[in-house]
């Protein structure tokens, strides 16, 4: 395959939405129908703030805007965890030539129960809110399914 006129920079954020009763917020992928996961996305420039990534990643998949009335910047929590991983073959096309690992850095985001999703028709077909023990297991993303089961443990971190 060619390589993209501008090589995708191999650091992301992955955000896991949910609501109060631990509802997660899974979309399906649209290049790969049947691929579920948690809002993800990569920086645009070296030095973009990882917060703002995810701010923007999550407007652009969801429509949700963090910092509105309805979503405060506080709801948004930075794990500062890091999962490093190799970049699915069918996609390493998007990165310069020789890369082959990518730096996810994990968030989760409160959102309230009635929220409006409005998906990316470009990115992602549909929407789903589960129980967090059922949308882990819909994950393909292993660092996903992953942040998902430790969702009510990192909840519980914060409220002490």
């Amino acid at each position: 395959m060619m390589q993209p006129s501008v090589a995708k920079i191999p650091e992301s954020v992955l955000v896991v939405i949910h609501r109060a009763g631990l509802e997660v917020l899974l979309i399906e992928r649209a290049d790969r129908p049947g691929y579920w996961q948690s809002v993800t996305g990569s920086k645009d420039r070296i030095d973009e703030p990882l917060a703002l990534v995810a701010q923007r990643e999550v407007a652009e998949e969801t429509g949700i805007v963090v910092g509105s009335p309805e979503v405060p910047a506080a709801h948004l929590l930075d794990w500062q965890q890091r999962n490093e991983y190799e970049i699915f073959a069918a996609w390493r096309h998007r990165y310069a030539a020789g890369v082959t690992h990518n730096t996810e850095h994990v968030y989760s985001l409160l959102v309230p129960r009635d929220i409006a999703v409005t998906l990316a028709p470009r990115e992602h077909l549909r929407h789903v809110w589960l129980p967090w023990q059922e949308a882990a297991g819909r994950c393909f993303s292993p660092s996903n399914a992953q942040a998902i089961r430790d969702l009510p443990e990192r909840l519980q971190q914060v409220s002490r």
